[in-house]
């Protein structure tokens, strides 16, 4: 545990050693300070009807499914862009730099090392969703939100996280090149986004695996307070698969040099 912790220190302190660590939360912070603004706003303006003309039951707007709920979906959207730049480096750079001969060769266990990298990637992710606590805690301040939506928006976003960052190591893992590495990350994201959209003109077998398959299908239930098990299983899965793909991938590297 102590080795893992070290490469995860090293992991976050190459982040903030260069730019890219400042540049991808201010990034994450402003897309979604900007949502957050347009959103806020709409709901304002619906509240503001809705008081005004008197409409009451079904049409009372809720803050967690009107403002909070479409917010996290749209924080997904920019995670699909942002955690690219945070997973393209991780081996890549250690190819390029020729320091992933010494890391091969130290006494650290493959398994140490992905874990260590993992962890270092999703502490800078953390850090991302932590500035994000600033705009959901002036809700609290001026509202009356719900706070287990809320919460499992959070560890939504966090499963979900830690599935593109998964992604990310892999991919990172085959190449030196980090560009191709951010655009091959970002492609594969795209395609877990995307995949069921192709459910509504298939047969009902391979549209039920293809919505399996979807990985924003299962935040759904994160943003509407619903903690489902086998959504959490999901995440779960497709993380210790990526991670094991990334063990094999590095295993091959080290039989290569």
């Amino acid at each position: 545990m102590r080795n893992i912790l070290a490469i995860a220190r090293k992991e976050v302190m190459s982040y903030f050693a260069s730019p890219i660590a400042y540049v991808i939360i201010g990034l994450f912070a402003l897309l979604f300070g900007y949502f957050y603004s347009a959103i806020l706003a709409f709901f304002l303006r619906q509240s503001l009807q809705v008081g005004q003309f008197g409409f009451s039951g079904p049409t009372t707007v809720n803050i967690n499914q009107d403002m909070i709920r479409p917010l996290m979906l749209n924080a997904t959207v920019v995670i699909l862009f942002v955690l690219p730049m945070v997973t393209m480096r991780s081996y890549s750079e250690e190819k390029r730099s020729g320091t992933i001969e010494l890391l091969l060769t130290s006494p650290l266990s493959g398994l140490q090392i992905i874990l260590g990298k993992f962890a270092g990637a999703m502490a800078l992710y953390s850090m991302m969703l932590a500035v994000t606590l600033v705009h959901i805690s002036i809700l609290f301040v001026y509202g009356d939100p719900e706070w287990m939506p809320i919460a499992t928006s959070y560890l939504g976003l966090l499963l979900l996280g830690g599935c593109f960052v998964s992604v990310g190591l892999l991919i990172s893992s085959m190449t030196k090149n980090q560009v191709v590495s951010g655009m091959a990350t970002f492609a594969v994201f795209l395609m877990l986004w995307v995949i069921n959209w192709l459910a509504d003109s298939t047969g009902p077998t391979t549209q039920e695996v293809l919505t399996y398959l979807s990985i924003t299908e299962h935040f759904d239930d994160f943003s509407r307070g619903v903690l489902d098990t086998k959504h959490v299983v999901y995440y779960l899965s497709f993380i210790a698969f990526g991670l094991f793909l990334t063990a094999k991938a590095v295993d091959s590297e080290r039989w290569k040099g």
